[in-house]
């Protein structure tokens, strides 16, 4: 067994390593870039290494250095984690050059499996169900639009060696594969300088669903059970779980079965992933494969109750695995978010800052899996996860419960962030149902994502929550003045308003205030044990009529922001003779809203896709900033004509900088 390791990687997989090779006994080096000289992985690790500048070409891609810090510290292995090294050919044999060990598969697999069109090739031969389509490069635009009209639409245009959604493009005519086929070239050259492309059969309402395997150096391959990863944004998985609600007991044997050969075929020693979508019928075809550890992996961590960094590590060390097939049970049911520092209702734009405040739910049955810690910065330079945020449950609605109370717990301030959405998502009647695809977030808010808007009696239960909230503050108020007669009694009556509509409350004062009475029925709120009303703002766990809500409440000018399953609206609690004054109060437009184009984050403008004179429509793309390795679309809020450019294509932004005027 290894003495010492380093971790060729950063954030919470860096993180997610040291906590198994410190429990194995096993000495950790972090490497680092100049924006992670203060990170958890560095503050985590054994010893530190800084490798170069912040960004990735310049200290996480440069083999070079990763190799000269392991022979600095002594180190005998590498773990790459996942993305930057984790899948090179080159690194995984310079390692061996070095005297090195690589922990994942050997050079056989990275170089078979990292080429889509080969992959696909070499699975088609071990017996693996492919989907419809020519593996060979296209040459231009025109052959792949007769290939497209053979195979019939609609069709995926996709890079060779692409990878995290990079490079892909789906066609519905002629036009569409002529433009998709230069675009996704393009961005393919661009990230792996390889713009080869090839073209298959998209299947409509596909679902995405991955087996993982493990190999070892003895001969022996066994499959772990499925992932179903079906809810993705851009072709980046957002919510992943195991097992899969669409996956039958025979349609698991089968589709581990082709993995295992597939792995088998070239020699697989380590964890890695089998890709497949399925379409509504449950036939099955394979994607590709990963030949590194996943993003998900804790959801079958937690249902095998394997850890697989470990596995990985004692295969490298050339141990046989501990377990045969038969032994591989999955227990339970896991679900796992991918909690990123972005807006969702702003088009999902990064958002980079401080983490002033960073609390996580300490449920029975919830993991973090995070590199990052209160007061740490969100960088521009990096993917903008803040954390994974798994539940484990003894059935799938257990674990779905249990990851929203998580994410309505998690306590984020300084940056925009995903977790309303996420919980929104697994709150969502077609997720509940299992009724998944990977079209499921633009079928389901394609014109953008929205918070839910909540009725009835799930709306009262909150606002129940929200008055005793300000009645807190209130006796708060009152229990800090000077009163020679004594305070007065706080009021039994309030009308809670939301935007232009009221909602009455009362106090029914025989029960201490805790019993609140709106849309003539009774909601009785008392509080989770260990939590507090924080009259500040912040976390509130509450039983309301024996059922748990976990919300957030902050102050918000007069009134209060709350948060709670996706919902997010502004509450006034206000007396009733205030509440019908506030009723004659006008409504403050803001009258410049929409006159100018703002760069939401730092970033660099990549091309602005309109002229001065031109008329605009709201919607309308009008430019591309380029952060945290994404290009994000900015659009017309409203109708207008382009009056100025202030910025122009090549420029570094600043947040809120100019780009475009609008008259």
């Amino acid at each position: 067994m290894f003495d010492k390791i380093l971790i060729a990687n950063r954030g919470e997989i860096a993180c997610r390593i040291i906590r198994t090779a410190r429990r194995m006994g096993i000495a950790t080096v972090a490497v680092y870039s100049d924006a992670d000289a203060e990170s958890l992985a560095v503050r985590d690790a054994d010893e530190a290494v800084h490798i170069g500048a912040a960004a990735a070409a310049e200290s996480y891609l440069r083999q070079d250095r990763i190799i000269e810090a392991a022979k600095q510290t002594g180190a005998q292995a590498i773990h790459p984690g996942f993305g930057f090294l984790s899948e090179n050919e080159s690194f995984s044999q310079a390692l061996e050059e070095a005297g090195l060990t690589f922990i994942g598969p050997g050079r056989k697999a990275i170089a078979a499996m990292g080429d889509k069109i080969a992959s696909k090739r070499l699975a088609e031969s071990a017996g693996v169900s492919v989907v419809p389509g020519r593996m060979d490069p296209l040459a231009d635009a025109d052959e792949a639009v007769s290939l497209a009209e053979e195979i019939g639409y609609p069709v995926m245009l996709k890079a060779s060696a692409g990878g995290g959604g990079k490079g892909m493009r789906i066609a519905r005519s002629k036009e569409e594969v002529k433009d998709g086929f230069r675009s996704a070239s393009s961005e393919a050259q661009s990230s792996f300088g390889d713009g080869r492309i090839f073209v298959e059969k998209f299947i409509e309402r596909p679902r995405h669903i991955e087996i993982q395997v493990l190999g070892d150096s003895h001969g022996t391959v066994v499959h772990l059970g499925e992932r179903e990863c079906s809810i993705q944004r851009r072709h980046q998985k957002v919510i992943e779980e195991a097992p899969s609600p669409f996956v039958s007991k025979k349609m698991r044997n089968e589709m581990g079965a082709q993995a295992v050969a597939l792995a088998k075929a070239v020699d697989y020693r380590s964890a890695g992933t089998v890709e497949f979508i399925a379409d509504p019928d449950g036939n099955f075809y394979f994607l590709e494969m990963n030949t590194r550890l996943q993003v998900e992996h804790p959801v079958t961590e937690l249902v095998t109750g394997l850890d697989l960094v470990e596995l990985m590590i004692r295969v490298a060390a050339g141990e046989k695995l501990p377990f045969a097939q038969k032994d591989v049970a999955m227990t339970g049911w896991a679900v796992e978010a991918r909690l990123y520092a972005e807006d969702p209702v702003r088009g999902y734009l990064p958002s980079i800052g401080q983490l002033s405040t960073l609390r996580w739910s300490t449920d029975e049955g919830i993991r973090i899996d995070t590199g990052i810690a209160e007061g740490d910065e969100v960088s521009i330079h990096y993917d903008p996860m803040v954390a994974k945020v798994i539940a484990y449950g003894a059935d799938r609605e257990d674990a779905a419960n249990k990851l929203i109370d998580a994410l309505d717990g998690t306590r984020i301030q300084g940056v925009g962030h995903n977790a309303g959405m996420l919980a929104a998502v697994l709150d969502h009647p077609r997720f509940r149902a299992g009724d998944l695809s990977t079209a499921f977030l633009d079928d389901e808010y394609g014109g953008g994502y929205t918070s839910p808007v909540f009725e009835g009696a799930r709306l009262h239960a909150l606002l129940a929550i929200v008055v005793l909230q300000h009645l807190n503050r209130v006796r708060r108020d009152q229990g800090i003045g000077d009163w020679p007669m004594g305070p007065p009694a706080p009021p039994e009556r309030f009308v809670v308003r939301i935007g232009r509509e009221n909602v009455e409350a009362r106090l029914d004062p025989s029960f201490s205030g805790s019993h609140v009475e709106i849309g003539g029925e009774t909601y009785r709120v008392t509080e989770s044990d260990g939590t507090v009303w924080p009259l500040g703002g912040g976390v509130v766990d509450a039983q309301v009529n024996g059922s748990r809500m976990v919300v957030q409440i902050d102050r918000k000018g007069a009134g209060y922001r709350v948060r709670h399953r996706g919902t997010d609206f502004k509450a006034l609690v206000l007396e009733p003779r205030v509440a019908e004054l506030a009723d004659h109060m006008p409504e403050k437009e803001d009258a410049g809203a929409g006159k100018h184009l703002l760069s939401p984050m730092p970033g660099l403008l990549v091309s602005i896709a309109v002229a001065v004179g031109e008329k605009v429509s709201a919607g309308q793309e009008l430019a591309v900033v380029e952060a945290m390795k994404m290009e994000n679309v900015l659009r017309a809020e409203r109708d207008g004509v382009v009056s100025a450019l202030v910025a122009a294509p090549g420029d570094s932004l600043s947040p809120d900088q100019v780009i475009l005027e609008l008259e």
